[in-house]
């Protein structure tokens, strides 16, 4: 019985050899058919669009620092410090809304005991700093100054940011000038290989836009200036394509 079931075994294995060989995918001479309909075809190239912006937006971090004996007595400092603050800066037209608090902190300040072979606590230290959205960058140099004078030695001035508030208008002027690098491109290859363009097939597109450009400020010296200078430099925004075009009969 076991030789028969090996017989039949075979045969079945001989009747599924044979269909492949049968396939209408392998030509009798024994090469391989390849398919190439899921190739690209056409022309595909690559744009890319720049434009140059000046940032019309200053975000600055900034806020105070006090250190009392006592919690209660460092917050007390720390309080009215801020208070005078956030008044400078609604005082120079800074909206509320504009204003967000950054980071708290209510920290120990501790030294070493060489005697006692142990820190002991000296004080606390409270830390409160805000960004201020300043949507005039002409503006930001008096704004760290009126800043600077309400809080005075408590004042923290960390670092300015600078950024375009929409940039929607940038990204339309670049996105036309890959568009047209693209098919710049695309005309030049069509025409070197003799044939002629035809429809656009397929598009994408990926743009870039700089976040925040950062900027540190040193204090000891920019202060004593009638006014502080700043300087927002420029920002590069860059749209990308890629196009697919037909080729025309």
């Amino acid at each position: 019985m076991k030789k028969i079931w090996l017989a039949l075994a075979g045969l079945a294995l001989i009747m599924v050899v044979g269909l492949v060989g049968c396939s209408s995918g392998t030509p009798s001479n024994g090469s391989v058919n390849v398919n190439l309909n899921g190739q690209q075809e056409g022309i595909w190239v690559n744009g890319e669009g720049k434009v140059t912006a000046v940032p019309d937006v200053a975000i600055l971090s900034l806020g105070i620092e006090a250190q009392q004996a006592t919690v209660a007595e460092a917050q007390a400092e720390a309080n009215d410090a801020m208070d005078k603050v956030m008044k400078a800066l609604e005082d120079a037209g800074i909206d509320r809304k504009d204003i967000q608090t950054q980071y708290f902190n209510i920290q120990k300040v501790t030294r070493w005991d060489n005697d006692k072979q142990n820190e002991i606590i000296i004080g606390y230290r409270v830390t409160n700093t805000v960004t201020a959205k300043v949507r005039d960058v002409t503006r930001a140099g008096s704004v760290i100054d009126a800043v600077a004078a309400a809080g005075g030695d408590l004042t923290r001035i960390n670092n300015i940011a600078f950024t375009i508030d929409d940039p929607s208008d940038y990204q339309a002027q670049a996105r036309a000038k890959a568009v047209a690098d693209a098919a710049a491109k695309a005309k030049t290859l069509a025409d070197n290989a003799g044939v002629k363009l035809g429809d656009v097939k397929y598009i994408t597109e990926s743009s870039y836009i700089p976040g925040p450009i950062y900027r540190g400020l040193d204090m000891a010296e920019a202060v004593p200036a009638p006014t502080t200078p700043i300087s927002p430099g420029e920002m590069e925004i860059t749209v990308n394509v890629q196009i697919a075009y037909a080729i025309a009969e």
